[in-house]
């Protein structure tokens, strides 16, 4: 029972080690959120240069993906390099897909720091001040 894409095709599923294995200018495959895309014929064309695409070859390259912030254009882009899926079964190899990072802010943090801090620089640059004039006079 193989798997359909939105197309209707079925879906390539394609080994961790052969990905590895596409990692020279004459054959560049990378991983992005388990796709795996051939980027050989873009790596003179990608605007970041192809050293970029190279250094993640053969491997995982979501993490340096989403940390650019690659544009609407750029994403719609990169499914005309798709070629199919990593193996299920090779996924848990490689980091997940960076997922969303929610952090909390505690409303009441009120803790000594807070106050603290500025409190004594204050004080340190008033004594500093009332030294530097007291010289003057």
């Amino acid at each position: 029972m193989d798997k359909q894409g939105s197309d209707g095709k079925p879906i390539k599923y394609y080994r961790l080690s052969e990905v590895e294995e596409r990692n020279s200018s004459k054959s560049t495959w990378i991983i992005i959120n388990h796709k795996v895309y051939d980027v050989t014929k873009f790596l003179e064309e990608h605007p970041g240069g192809e050293e970029v695409l190279r250094e993640q070859a053969g491997g995982d390259a979501t993490e340096s993906f989403e940390d650019v912030g690659h544009s609407t254009d750029a994403r719609d882009m990169s499914k005309s390099f798709l070629i199919g899926e990593l193996h299920p079964e090779d996924r848990h190899k490689i980091a997940k897909p960076p997922e969303a990072l929610v952090t909390t802010v505690q409303e009441s943090s009120s803790s000594w720091s807070n106050w603290l801090i500025p409190v004594l620089a204050a004080a340190i640059v008033t004594l500093m001040y009332r030294i530097y004039t007291a010289e003057e006079a």
